[in-house]
């Protein structure tokens, strides 16, 4: 084999290759290299522990100061995000702040992104909102007097009991977060699309909204479950309306007012403020001090956030009773938080050069979640916006999430008791406002109708199916519907015969490239999708329309040759001395009868003696598919990396051999002109190739071999 390169093209000699001869061309040259250059125990406890991969290398002079303002930034934002998104999980405000404390510590140990803030955020917080007041609603915690039931709740014992709803659904979506990530089952984040994960955050958004209302308004609507709860809620609300508290109204809209400005003023002198100013925290500081020297909670009957206890809990075991009736919650709460920071992670490993393990991220989130819910915290994943900070104030590492910890970790020691006086409805105000950019993805709508309407359908469906019929069942309607379009396109795959590119060995569509030429004689055939058992006789049936062959036919007809073959063979053992002369009368007959079958079968007949079936998009090969190629034969030219498969499916016989398959399309074109002893300038079997790969054959070398299939037939 020769290679000469001149002015960006290269042309390669080399003599038509066959499976047989390729494997023998590759088992020579084959060789093991260990790619381990540590010891096998020491390169798993580093990956297990990314800590002790980038610690030991942390220089505190380069990355310590960024770290330091970038975790200060980070931590004033945990402070109200944290006691607002405990709202969203229906538990006090405290426990969100244990929340913004204890996972990102043991993120710190185990996650390999250097750049995402763990800790609470809205999506998820609904989700356990939606289980804590399923399981705990408050017409279970009613005061008894004496022999009545009055309609005053018993918050405290409530409240005691959601912690517990919430921590046990967290224990337990940590628990399959780290399984799945122990098995390797990193990629369980790709069944979440884009179009998917955006239109189920915005649906999520919207019943945070529908959540924050009560508070809003100062109302006590009734508590709805199940499917259509959120219509139900907002038809309550609606209802309510002219009961609204006034007060409570003003606190709400003048906090809505006040955060939406500040945050466009944020956004308009970003780049010029060395740190966002701190609007969030700014607000409650503000509205604690209006509260307290207003009396906002006793003169006006505002509610207030209340106790919060000085100091850390101590951990405990969730009721183990609560884990049959959250199992699909936490499983629900475990995809949704790994697939966000999956994808958060991802876009600031690609920002800064580093590289994410999908696996460990899982096992990060799930021990952060395990450990954070013996705390009593509730489930947690990455924050964008967070995140968003912690990047643009320098943070350079993890160590910035360390930081964030420790300012939380003052507020709850020493800090805690004096936000007792916040009113909730300015937490309701700071959770709505920061959906604002939640709701700016309603512009999806009009992206997807001009670039994808397939996507589209799969946002409209799973925005719709998560308002319907609540968060966990919503989000499996969504999944399913994602796949279910999956199936149907590789239904109805585009099909298309291929020419050659003049000078080249690249074949593209007829159809569409006006310069491609047909190859005398042979037809190549396409499919843009996988054949298996869903489209294998819709393949059939587009091979049939295109080639102008009936295969059906053609198959009957081999199948009443090889009966009559078999009677031939069984005359012939008991005529042994006219077995010659009896083989040769029939095998004429056979051919003269061929042709003659043939001439029925299309209009191309005659001209056409090889079929190419390109198999290129072929990840896999199942049964079906293996039958429908054994149908389709009379001789079979087939390469693949799916020829292991094709093995174990029975595919092979005397007949069908590795001699039979090639590593291209071209291969098996000069191999079809060869045999057929076909005069043409491409039936020299030396292969050049010029330029760079282009189209179908885009990732075709001659030195590797590639997943493609190519499948002849010789007619």
């Amino acid at each position: 084999m020769a290679v000469v390169k001149s002015r960006g093209a290269f042309n390669v000699h080399r003599e038509v290759l066959d499976e047989q001869r390729l494997e023998e061309a590759t088992l020579l040259s084959f060789h093991c290299v260990s790619r381990c250059s540590v010891p096998r125990l020491k390169q798993t406890v580093v990956g297990c522990l990314p800590v002790l991969y980038w610690l030991p290398r942390y220089s505190i002079w380069e990355y310590g100061m960024p770290d330091l303002i970038s975790g200060i930034s980070v931590g004033i934002m945990h402070l109200p995000q944290g006691m607002a998104y405990a709202l969203l999980a229906s538990v006090p405000p405290v426990f969100g702040l244990y929340t913004s404390f204890y996972p990102p510590l043991v993120y710190f140990f185990f996650g390999s992104s250097r750049h995402i803030s763990i800790g609470t955020f809205t999506v998820l917080s609904i989700m356990v909102g939606s289980v804590t007041e399923r399981l705990a609603p408050d017409s279970n915690f009613f005061i008894i007097n004496g022999t009545n039931v009055t309609d005053v709740v018993d918050i405290s014992t409530r409240d005691l009991y959601r912690v517990q709803v919430a921590a046990a659904t967290t224990v337990l979506g940590g628990l399959i977060q780290l399984v799945l990530g122990m098995v390797q089952f990193g990629f369980v984040g790709t069944y979440l699309s884009e179009p998917l994960v955006r239109a189920y955050t915005t649906a999520a958004s919207a019943h945070a909204v529908v959540a924050q209302l009560k508070y809003i308004f100062g109302l006590s609507p009734a508590r709805f479950s199940g499917p259509l709860s959120m219509i139900y809620t907002l038809v309550e609300v609606c209802s309510l309306l002219p009961k609204t508290h006034l007060p409570t109204l003003t606190v709400s809209s003048v906090s809505i007012i006040v955060l939406i400005a500040a945050k466009e003023i944020n956004a308009a002198f970003g780049k010029k403020l060395p740190v966002p100013i701190p609007v969030e925290l700014l607000t409650i500081v503000v509205g604690t001090l209006i509260s307290y020297y207003i009396t906002l909670h006793s003169s006006y009957n505002i509610s207030v956030v209340g106790e919060i206890p000085s100091g850390l809990t101590m951990p405990s075991i969730p009721d183990r009773k609560i884990f049959g009736d959250v199992i699909k919650d936490a499983f629900a709460l475990a995809v949704v938080g790994y697939a966000i920071s999956i994808s958060l992670g991802k876009t600031f490993a690609l920002k800064h050069g580093y590289r994410v393990d999908t696996n460990q991220e899982l096992v990060a989130l799930g021990l952060s979640n395990m450990v954070g819910g013996f705390f009593q915290c509730f489930s947690v994943c990455s924050s964008m916006s967070r995140s968003l900070v912690q990047d643009s104030t320098g943070g350079k590492t993890q160590m910035a999430g360390v930081s964030a910890a420790v300012i939380v970790l003052v507020t709850v020691l020493k800090l805690g008791p004096l936000f007792q006086q916040l009113p909730k409805a300015v937490l309701s105000a700071i959770v709505c406002v920061n959906l604002k950019g939640m709701f700016k993805q309603y512009y999806d709508v009009i992206m997807l109708w001009r670039t994808n309407r397939v996507d589209l359908v799969i946002w409209l469906v799973t925005y719709v199916s998560t308002l319907l019929f609540n968060l966990d069942m919503g989000l499996g309607a969504s999944i399913a519907f994602a796949l279910l379009t999956i199936v149907l396109r590789t239904q109805h795959p585009q099909y298309s015969i291929l020419g050659q590119v003049p000078g080249t060995e690249l074949y593209m569509d007829l159809e569409t490239h006006k310069e491609v030429r047909g190859i005398p004689g042979i037809t190549i055939f396409r499919s843009s999708a996988t054949v298996y058992f869903a489209n294998a006789e819709l393949y059939l049936e587009a091979l049939e329309k295109m080639s102008g062959l009936d295969i059906t036919k053609m198959i009957q007809y081999q199948r009443r040759q090889e009966a009559k073959q078999k009677r031939r063979e069984k005359r012939a053992e008991r005529r042994a001395r006219q077995e010659v002369g009896q083989l040769e009368e029939g095998n004429e007959g056979q051919e003269l009868e061929w042709q003659v079958s043939l001439g029925s079968l299309g209009k191309w007949t005659w001209d056409i003696h090889s079929i190419i079936l390109d198999l290129s998009p072929t990840n896999f090969i199942d049964t079906v598919a293996i039958k429908t190629m054994k149908n389709v034969r009379n001789q079979k030219r087939i390469f693949s990396l799916v020829v292991e498969q094709l093995d174990r499916g029975g595919f092979f016989s005397e007949s069908i051999t590795k001699k039979h398959l090639f590593a291209t399309v071209h291969d098996a074109v000069l191999h079809c002109l060869h045999h057929r002893g076909a005069s043409s300038s491409l039936h020299d079997h030396e292969c050049t190739l010029v330029g760079l790969h282009t189209g179908f054959e885009s990732h075709t070398h001659i030195s590797i071999r590639n997943p493609i299939t190519y499948y002849g037939i010789n007619c």
